[in-house]
Order: structure tokens, then C-alpha cells, then sequence
């Protein structure tokens, strides 16, 4: 015959694997503990009859919606899954560990699932009645934090290759440097052919500088004759200037 008395007297003053001692307080981390404290009330193993809330079956379901857009793309929902069960032990079922708690799944909606604890512990003790339903409030409010979090955008934080990003920066110095080679032996083609050392060696492959050279060619007379422009504009400002202090 199992005595409550005997086994909370057992727990109370000898050893509990889920019993744990703060300065304050002492809690219980056993699953099924109503409160959480480590009390003679609040106890799952010094009560035959128990009822306690449990939250089970917390996960993600990804629900692909049928609305196809302009580009082929679909719509992905993700759903926060979880249920709150209503978890009741008696004394008749002290003799079957297997099925000693009896289970029942709770309404999504919470004023629903608030009337089934209320039908469901009609003939039980007030504590546990009141404590079923703090749990219940704890985990709704748990549920409504969960899929609200679901719905806002986050950034994803990515870890950097370190050895990806040096090969590339190896790769993007040896194509600078190569890059200046060929500018400077452009441009050192380009001051022979314009000192007339390849006046006798004329080819082909020297006629695509030609382009080059009469575009930079121009280029040299532009800037000519906005320099001479400049000191003409420069000269007369100065003539006017003298011819105002005169008069």
C-alpha cells in the first residue's frame, strides 16, 4: 500500500535526484511538477492523485500554399506546432507506470481549453485546479511569444571562408599588377612610335595603335589651345585692369 506521508517524509529529509537547493529556495525539476517548488503539495512522486499541464509536440510545419506568382515562385508559411496536454494521475493506476498519467489534449483556443481543466478537475483539490491553470496561462502566452517571433524577419548570420577570401585577394592583386604591366607597355609602345623608332620596321600589328595615337594626339592640342585661351583671357584682364588705374 503506497503512504504519501512516507515517501514526501523520504524525499523531504533523504536524497531526490530532481530536488535542487538554492540560498532561497528548493525546486523541483521533475517535468510534471505543477509549481516547480519542491513542496509537500507541489510534489508529482508524494501525490497519488496529481494533475499537472504539460507542453508537447513544439515544433515548425512548413505548409506550401498552391498560389503560384508571375515567375514560378510559391509561398512558404511556417506554423509554430505545439499542444497543451492535461496530464491527471490516480492511485488506481499506481500498479502501471506505463499508463499512470492520463493524458488529454487541450483546446487551441484558451478560453476553451480554461472550461475543459475546469470540467476535467471538477472533484479536485482548489491548489491544483489554480496551479493547472497558471501552467496553462504560462505556456498559451509561451505559444502566442513563439509565433509571433515566427512572423518578424531576422538576419542570418553567415560565416565568412577565410581561406576563399585570401585566394581572392591574391587573385585580385595579380590582376592589378598585371594590369599595370600592360598600361605601361602600352604606353611605352606608344612614346617609340611617337620618337619614330618604328618609322622603318612599319607592320600590321603596329597599325592599331594609330587610333590611340591621333586620339591622344588631339587630346594634346585641346589642351594647347585651352592653356594659350587661358593666358590670352589672363593677358587682357591684366591690360584692363592697368588701363583702369590709369584713367
Amino acid at each position: 500500500m503506497q503512504s504519501d506521508e512516507v515517501v514526501w517524509q523520504i524525499i523531504n529529509h533523504g536524497h531526490c535526484s530532481y530536488k535542487v537547493k538554492t540560498n532561497g529556495e528548493t525546486f523541483c525539476r521533475n517535468k510534471y511538477s505543477v509549481a516547480g517548488l519542491c513542496n509537500r503539495s507541489s510534489c508529482p512522486l508524494a501525490n497519488s492523485r496529481y494533475a499537472t499541464i504539460l507542453e508537447e509536440g513544439g515544433g515548425f510545419a512548413k505548409i506550401i500554399s498552391s498560389v503560384f506568382y508571375d515567375f514560378g515562385t510559391f509561398s512558404v508559411d511556417i506554423f509554430f506546432t505545439g499542444t497543451a496536454y492535461l496530464c491527471m494521475k490516480t492511485v488506481e493506476r499506481a500498479h502501471k507506470p506505463a499508463t499512470l498519467w492520463h493524458r488529454v489534449a487541450l483546446d487551441k483556443n484558451y478560453t476553451m481549453a480554461l472550461k475543459q481543466v475546469d470540467d476535467l478537475l471538477s472533484h479536485w483539490s482548489r491548489f491544483l485546479v489554480h496551479k493547472s491553470k497558471q501552467r496553462l496561462t504560462k505556456i498559451t502566452q509561451f505559444f502566442m511569444r513563439t509565433r509571433k517571433l515566427l512572423r518578424e524577419k531576422r538576419p542570418k548570420i553567415v560565416t565568412l571562408p577565410a581561406r576563399q577570401l585570401q585566394r581572392e585577394a591574391r587573385r585580385e592583386s595579380k590582376a592589378h599588377v598585371a594590369a599595370q604591366l600592360e598600361t605601361s607597355i602600352e604606353k611605352e609602345l606608344l612614346v617609340r612610335l611617337k620618337s619614330g623608332t618604328y618609322d622603318n620596321f612599319q607592320s600590321d600589328n603596329l597599325k592599331k595603335y594609330k587610333g590611340v595615337m591621333e586620339s591622344t594626339k588631339e587630346l594634346n592640342e585641346l589642351q594647347a589651345q585651352s592653356k594659350l585661351t587661358k593666358h590670352r583671357r589672363m593677358h587682357m584682364e591684366m591690360e584692363y585692369e592697368d588701363g583702369s588705374e590709369v584713367s
